[in-house]
């Protein structure tokens, strides 16, 4: 699995250039090594903790034939999992950097500004899409569209589907594997605070959802952003490409703002008043219940701050755009009528020359005073 970046320098073992450099095929050979475990019996059970989901639970259906169902619960287990998918993530995120999107920027050979902003809409706008297009299916195989009331009838949400359980094992590693890719791919120290802030609030409200059992919820309102962000990273690539199509971010802005509001009504709705009338109220650790007063106030707290937050920042990059719009337009015309000056002066210029290069009769007078 050599995902080796090519250069002519040789920095010495161990520096932090040669890590930088082969970390992909580092983690790969530590990603090696769980794998070949499960080849032996000694070691096939811990190499099991890393590599496959937890807490499988089988359960027999209410019906003639009784069939048994694998489900899934969440336990301190499932670090191991993610440690394990984390190392998965940084391995893809250096198969698509270097055989997709440094292939696009050496071709379009762009500054260093541009460049930066590429990869990261390159690398997210992949992941966006998949983990939109994953999470759509199991909404649609487990009916929460249909059923919206599903999503708080019957809470504690404790028993998962292999596929739910799975997508968020999934989410929880690839924004672990985002921390240590800030070292990897040189982040300016200017942009790692920006970075920190957004990857500590998808590791909140994932890793919220999916202690809390509140998994469908959270599957509902990841579809819904992640849907927003792939466009919004889409348009910018498409930007980069050809400065004159913005019609990507103008739909982006319109979608994201009906994007927080779904999110917050979607959130009071199965917060503020399903759970309130469900059935199982009080906490209990062992059936995963937490539906008190104090856990509904955190919950709906965080979400509300944080569609604020997002919010904001989004008035603030609409405001930034049409200052530069602005600015540009200004500049635009203040060159137009330096331009019909210039076109004036060539005109009077040659009229001060007849046809036959002689001197018209005001240039005589003029010469002549």
């Amino acid at each position: 699995m050599g995902i080796r970046k090519k250069s002519n320098k040789n920095p010495p073992v161990m520096s932090h250039e040669f890590i930088i450099q082969n970390h992909a095929d580092i983690v790969s050979c530590v990603a090696m090594v769980f794998l070949l475990g499960l080849m032996f019996e000694i070691t096939s059970k811990f190499a099991v903790l890393f590599i496959t989901v937890q807490y499988n639970v089988t359960i027999s259906t209410n019906g003639p034939d009784e069939t048994p169902v694998n489900y899934f619960h969440h336990g301190i287990k499932d670090l191991a999992t993610v440690f394990f998918y984390m190392l998965v993530a940084i391995i893809m995120h250096a198969i698509i950097q270097e055989y997709v999107l440094d292939k696009i920027n050496r071709k379009k050979h762009f500054s260093k500004t541009k460049h930066s902003k590429f990869n990261e809409s390159g690398q997210l706008s992949t992941f966006y899409l998949f983990s939109f297009v994953w999470g759509a299916s199991i909404l649609v195989s487990e009916n929460f569209l249909s059923n919206p009331v599903s999503l708080w009838e019957g809470y504690p949400h404790a028993m998962m589907t292999f596929q739910m359980k799975f997508y968020f094992i999934c989410q929880l590693g690839y924004w672990f594997h985002a921390l240590p890719e800030l070292y990897f791919q040189k982040t300016k120290k200017e942009d790692i605070p920006r970075q920190l802030v957004y990857i500590f609030l998808y590791l909140v409200h994932i890793a919220g959802a999916y202690i809390l059992n509140l998994n469908r919820l959270g599957l509902v309102l990841l579809v819904l952003h992640y849907f927003v962000e792939v466009l919004f990273h889409v348009s910018r690539l498409v930007y980069f490409s050809n400065e004159n199509r913005q019609t990507g971010f103008t739909i982006w802005a319109v979608l994201f703002v009906l994007g927080r509001l779904l999110t917050l009504s979607l959130s009071v709705l199965t917060v503020g008043f399903g759970l309130v009338n469900a059935e199982n109220q009080g906490f209990d650790l062992a059936t995963g219940n937490f539906n008190v007063l104090f856990v509904r106030i955190t919950v709906l707290a965080a979400i509300c701050l944080t569609q604020a937050f997002m919010m904001w920042k989004f008035i603030n990059f609409q405001l930034r755009r049409w200052r530069e719009h602005s600015q540009a337009q200004t500049l635009k015309k203040k060159q137009a009528p330096s331009k019909s000056r210039s076109k004036k002066d060539k005109a009077n210029g040659v009229n001060g020359v007849n046809s036959h290069g002689a001197d018209s009769p005001r240039a005589k007078k003029e010469k002549s005073s």
